[in-house]
């Protein structure tokens, strides 16, 4: 039954998340975190930061990465069909029927309606992810880390890859109590 909630979980995250990884990631948090258990929000935070700081699609390596710890290598795979299909399918149904009404003001309005909606997903899931952060560093680490992510973004021009990598290993270091 496992595995038929890991396929239903993935499937309908991706099958919603219409805009890609930034409209997915909040619905797949949704499921791995609050409907069915699997991960926390802080090990959804890592496993995120270590997705994001890896080539490729993020959705992609969070189902791989669930689907294993839930149900192993059968579990890896049917996550990951999980997620693949809805857009497969969706981009050989659709392609076409899009591109003839590209320049339909309903499509453009469906568009752009869809975008504040993303928005709003992504503010909730970084408000649930700084909250853990705070809990588990408090809030002058959380601020410094912060101050010294946007500074090296901007004016550092560092690659965000690279400073999902650096916080990672530092969290890794300071959270852990090596030091």
């Amino acid at each position: 039954m496992s595995l038929l909630f890991l396929f239903w979980g993935f499937f309908i995250a991706n099958l919603l998340g219409y805009g890609g990884g930034p409209a997915s990631i909040p619905l797949m948090q949704q499921e791995i975190v609050t409907h069915y258990g699997w991960l926390t929000n802080s090990k959804f935070a890592d496993v995120l930061a270590l997705g994001n700081a890896l080539p490729g699609p993020i959705a992609t390596k969070i189902a791989s990465f669930v689907g294993y710890a839930v149900a192993g290598w059968l579990g890896l795979l049917i996550a990951l069909a999980a997620t693949v299909i809805p857009s497969a399918a969706g981009l050989i149904l659709l392609l076409r029927l899009l591109d003839r009404y590209r320049q339909s003001s309903v499509v453009k309005g469906m568009t752009l309606l869809i975008q504040p909606v993303i928005a709003v997903m992504m503010m909730i899931l970084t408000w649930q992810l700084g909250r853990d952060s705070i809990e588990g560093l408090g809030w002058l680490q959380t601020l410094i880390i912060a101050a010294i992510s946007l500074w090296a973004m901007t004016k550092g021009r560092i690659h965000p890859a690279l400073i999902i990598v650096a916080a990672f290993l530092y969290g890794g270091i300071f959270s852990s109590g090596i030091l």
